[in-house]
């Protein structure tokens, strides 16, 4: 049988060498496991003379229990010094000046719409507010579109329970407007609108800005003016040129499309304009007969002219965006350049 004594001396060596809780687990049991050396002397205690028996067990108990207080004295010991280096890797230097706190920034959409609001402002436009859930006679029918319009169909408009739908456009502002307020009356409408698209330059939820005014003496070439010195301020662009090709809208009579010269090259031709040096901006028109009597106005005492332009079309020429998405997806790599 081999001295409990020089197992405990053996033992002790190695606690001195070991640095990880794994080591130390691995000492104990090769000393103190069910094969352990210790623990194989205690088994072999059955086999010894009696007379001898009472002595070897105590010796081989004493050296266990100086093993066990070195394992849980080297236990404490390796938990102190790890305890210690994360410290110390986590150490906070309370004398050195507190890190900057990131600040926002309004979003580019809402930074658009802000300006869209204070240049029309500036020319006595009042701004306007709606429901984004509305009936179908507002946002169809007193707008002039025959229950055959395609922009009835599924494929263009979010229909809900109750007859009630997301509105594809902010036009129906103009005309609960127009029912509680009697002309002369300028007024904007922005805000958020909905339709069945989705790709690079459309999105399902889009921010669109409605303009009317309505009075006594209104005429195309007033909207002329107003549009084409708007476009100058917002793109900052004195030389800024404008063309009105005719088209059509259910709401307006006679209609346009406004097209600026590319804000990008200065009308040269670029990849922007498609080297046409025209940009598409909005369309627009003399408000219809049927629609200021959907209102409560009387065509034969006024007129007027209204317009519509996509809030993010704007918002992509003035600052460079290519992409829809960027302004959706809440990456604040980009978010970051409009502080």
């Amino acid at each position: 049988m081999r001295n409990p004594d020089d197992i405990l001396l053996e033992a002790l060596q190695q606690l001195e060498n070991i640095g990880s809780l794994a080591e130390l687990d691995q000492v104990k049991a090769r000393y103190l496991g069910k094969n352990g050396a210790l623990t194989e002397l205690l088994k072999g205690l059955g086999k010894m003379p009696s007379e001898t028996r009472r002595e070897a067990g105590g010796r081989i108990n004493q050296a266990k229990e100086k093993l066990e207080l070195a394992l849980k004295a080297a236990k404490e010991a390796i938990r102190e010094a790890q305890l210690q280096a994360q410290l110390a890797r986590e150490s906070l230097d309370v004398t050195l000046p507190g890190r900057r706190i990131g600040r926002g920034g309004r979003h580019p959409i809402s930074r658009t719409q802000e300006r869209i609001e204070n240049l029309f402002g500036s020319i006595g436009f009042d701004v306007a507010d709606g429901p984004e859930l509305e009936t179908d006679f507002y946002n169809f029918t007193a707008l002039n579109f025959p229950p055959d319009h395609p922009a009835r169909t599924m494929h263009d408009t979010f229909y809900l329970e109750d007859g009630y739908l997301l509105r594809t456009h902010t036009s129906p502002v103009q005309v609960r407007y127009m029912e509680n307020h009697q002309p002369p009356l300028k007024v904007i409408a922005p805000g958020k609108a909905y339709r069945c698209d989705s790709d690079l330059t459309h999105s399902p939820m889009f921010h669109q800005v409605e303009g009317l005014w309505v009075d006594e003496r209104i005429n195309f070439a007033e909207l002329k003016g107003v549009l084409t010195d708007f476009m100058r301020r917002f793109f900052e662009q004195d030389n800024l040129r404008s063309r009105f090709r005719p088209s059509f809208f259910p709401f307006t009579e006679p209609s346009a499309e406004m097209d600026i010269s590319c804000v990008a090259c200065g009308g040269k031709g670029c990849r922007v304009c498609s080297h046409t040096g025209w940009l598409e901006i909005l369309g627009c028109g003399m408000v219809h007969p049927h629609v200021l009597r959907s209102a409560g106005a009387d065509p034969e005492q006024v007129l007027g002219f209204a317009f519509g332009m996509g809030i993010e079309r704007l918002a992509m020429l003035r600052y460079g965006v290519n992409d829809l998405r960027l302004f959706f997806e809440n990456d604040l790599r980009f978010l970051q350049q409009f502080h």
